[in-house]
């Protein structure tokens, strides 16, 4: 999940949402020959710039000129299929025209990005052409120029949602039409503080692209069931055959997830206070915002279930049925496909998959048993739900502990479920020098795989490593099985 909502501004200022009527659908300019001139041109672009997005031999700048004026060119002969992003795109060539007429050097798109604000026009459906140097999350660490055609994902339930309890401003869930090479990877979110820029702004949007968290999701799971023998639930099981119910139901995720890193009793926020930090704080604190999603759904489910569904309006019906499913996304992308997914260096993510994993079985939810796993799912929510009371007990108490105290208390939180490194130096003690020194020491001291993999999680990984590296790249029109 993202991390987006805790470094925005909270006053950012949210227009009323702007249905235009004679905006092309914008997944039939996937074929359109000015998209693909312009992506053509940002590839080649991307050849000849270097990592901080800059074209750094001179002999390279006069096609870099070539390609700029190619993009500029289609992004006018676009822009009037997106009417609500005509303030953006002009920008955006007056930014690329700029970027060519200073030689190429470190770009800037302050402007533009400025001017691009998606969390105002939240229709189901509605296009959105995005085209900025940036770095794409999980994806490329160079600052090259990308280009993503998108959509708008927000029905109506979700409105509903957000206009209640669950009010989030800032959040923009989209789907993919195309995109350059950035994107062909495991990035899932489009974020503006990766656009290069002169100077940071206030932050007034944040982009998740759920038919990608969706499509992978299906696929892992699939594959993680008939792997462990697993039989699903019925509505579980009509996820893996149905793209857009699996994209509904992460967007309602991922809207309580992101609202909650900065709700509760906070004894700091790890992402918005830029800090050096042992990595197991923020599988806690990930974690803790997943189950913040799970228990709110919990409460949604049984809420509207208890009411006749004749009572029920066509939205309330919606968020009741999709608040069931987010129970099983959360439970089953933690401990299938967090949980071994990445590098054992500072796997924060894949911690909380396992910390989930292993509570759920010490508290005789899930067995493993004559190598076939089985879940009792009726008796599921309420001790997910106290792994979530843990958690925030933890933050409560925090408040009033010093900083190494607190990593302290959530290390041995953490080690009464989960088994650390025989080799810890957290496990065996700390020595007073570490313990009377800067924090720096203590982070220091934590091993890259501080909490190795299970046996479980050993053979199942053996297992799943193929299927999990198959999904980068995925869409919601990729095949998903």
């Amino acid at each position: 999940m993202s991390q987006f909502v805790q470094q925005f501004s909270k006053d950012a200022i949210v227009g009323e949402p702007e249905v235009v009527e004679d905006a092309r659908p914008v997944r039939e300019l996937a074929t359109h020959p000015a998209w693909l001139r312009l992506k053509e041109a940002a590839v080649a672009l991307q050849g000849i710039q270097v990592k901080d997005g800059s074209v750094e031999q001179e002999s390279d700048r006069p096609a870099a000129a070539e390609h700029t004026g190619a993009i500029i060119d289609a992004i006018g002969e676009l822009a009037p299929h997106f009417p609500h992003d005509a303030s953006y795109l002009a920008a955006l060539q007056r930014d690329f025209a700029r970027w060519s007429d200073e030689g190429f050097g470190v770009p800037d798109f302050l402007d533009s990005l400025n001017e691009f604000q998606p969390q105002q026009h939240r229709v189901d459906g509605l296009g959105h052409l995005v085209v900025f140097p940036m770095y794409t999350q999980n994806g490329s660490t160079n600052r090259f120029v990308e280009a993503v055609l998108v959509e708008v994902i927000w029905p109506e339930f979700i409105g509903a949602l957000e206009a209640g309890d669950y009010g989030n401003k800032l959040f923009v869930p989209l789907r993919f039409v195309d995109f350059t090479p950035g994107y062909d990877t495991n990035s899932a979110v489009l974020f503006p503080e990766t656009v290069a820029m002169r100077e940071i702004p206030q932050f007034t949007w944040g982009a998740i692209f759920q038919d990608r968290e969706a499509a992978r999701y299906r696929r892992v799971v699939r594959a993680a069931a008939e792997i462990t023998k697993l039989e699903l639930p019925e509505d579980a099981a009509r996820m893996l055959d149905d793209q857009q119910l699996t994209e509904e139901t992460f967007v309602m995720w991922d809207l309580i997830h992101d609202r909650s890193h900065m709700r509760g009793d906070l004894p700091f926020d790890p992402f918005m206070i830029k800090q050096r930090m042992p990595f197991f704080l923020y599988s806690l604190e990930e974690l803790r915002c997943d189950l913040t999603a799970f228990r709110e759904s919990v409460r949604q489910e049984r809420e509207l279930s208890a009411l006749p569904s004749s009572e029920l309006s066509a939205s309330q019906k919606q968020i009741r049925d999709h608040a069931k499913l987010v129970q099983y996304a959360v439970i089953f992308d933690r401990i299938f496909r967090f949980a071994i997914t990445g590098s054992r260096v500072r796997n924060y993510d894949g911690l909380g998959g396992q910390l989930l994993f292993a509570w759920m079985h010490q508290h005789d939810v899930l067995h493993w048993t004559d190598t076939q796993l089985t879940i009792d799912w009726e008796a599921v929510p309420d001790v997910v739900v106290a792994l979530s009371d843990q958690i925030n007990e933890l933050y409560w108490r925090s408040i009033d502990r010093p900083k190494v105290a607190h990593w302290l208390a959530a290390y041995e939180m953490l080690t009464r479920t989960l088994t650390p490194n025989p080799a810890s130096n957290w496990a065996r003690g700390l020595s007073d020098e570490v313990l009377a020194g800067a924090p720096k020491g203590y982070t220091d001291q934590v091993l890259d795989d501080e909490f190795p993999l299970s046996m479980f999680y050993e053979a199942l990984n053996k297992k799943m490593a193929g299927v999990i590296e198959s999904t980068a790249g995925i869409t919601g029109t990729t095949d998903a099985a």
